[in-house]
């Protein structure tokens, strides 16, 4: 049978359209923003590090762990204000289905940080830990970045939700130094360029040179 041009072509753009659809499912949400995605990761956090949470003078191991957990979730929340530009990212979607899912250790995150304020601040507690929180949020606060941020984000929040129960701890401490980097502006690897230091030949004066390219001893006046 023979195939009219009229036919061929809408099968031609059936196809195209397939394939377009089918490329669009094989990208993970995390490289929706970027060809190629920059490298943030670093070594495990174990909290209390400058620039990774804020500082909790006097704080036991188990509260550092806490306000680890707690900076993520922190970041998370802002993410899913500030990234709703890209639906792809899902991050309000996956926000709320973190605060579901780990419903149980968040409440003990947040148990375990109001006693650390009550110990150190005693009735000023509450305050002091509104304070703390309010500082957290905002430590997350970026526009220059905003498209690393949101990917990053999206990326640790999928994870989360990959997370069993009761380790939370573990997710926050392999990304949150990746998490903080993300605040840090940096571009598409895809259009990255290497700078190659260049080389100039000097310049030399024929007079200097017989016919056989050999230098020979000469006097420019």
């Amino acid at each position: 049978m023979r195939i009219r041009k009229n036919d061929h072509t809408r099968r031609l753009s059936k196809l195209a359209l397939v394939s377009i659809v089918t490329a669009g499912l094989a990208y993970p949400a995390q490289a929706y923003l970027f060809w190629v995605r920059p490298l943030l990761s670093g070594a495990p956090a174990s909290g209390g590090e400058p620039g990774i949470t804020l500082p909790m003078p006097g704080a036991q191991p188990k509260e550092l762990d806490a306000a680890l957990i707690w900076t993520m979730r922190a970041g998370l929340n802002v993410a899913a204000l500030q990234c709703q530009f890209a639906p792809a990212l899902r991050t309000v979607e996956n926000y709320n289905n973190l605060l579901k899912q780990h419903a149980v250790e968040l409440q003990s995150v947040y148990a375990t940080l109001n006693a650390y304020f009550k110990r150190v601040a005693g009735k000023t507690w509450q305050n002091a830990f509104d304070d703390y929180t309010t500082k957290t949020y905002n430590s997350f606060s970026t526009l220059r970045a905003q498209l690393i941020f949101c990917e990053t984000a999206s990326s640790i929040a999928e994870q989360t939700l990959e997370t069993p129960h009761g380790q939370l701890g573990l997710v926050a401490s392999s990304r949150m130094r990746e998490f903080r980097n993300s605040l840090i502006p940096i571009g598409d690897m895809a259009f990255a360029t290497r700078e190659v230091p260049m080389q100039f030949e000097p310049i030399v004066d024929p007079r200097c040179y017989n016919k056989r390219g050999k230098e020979i001893r000469c006097k420019i006046k």
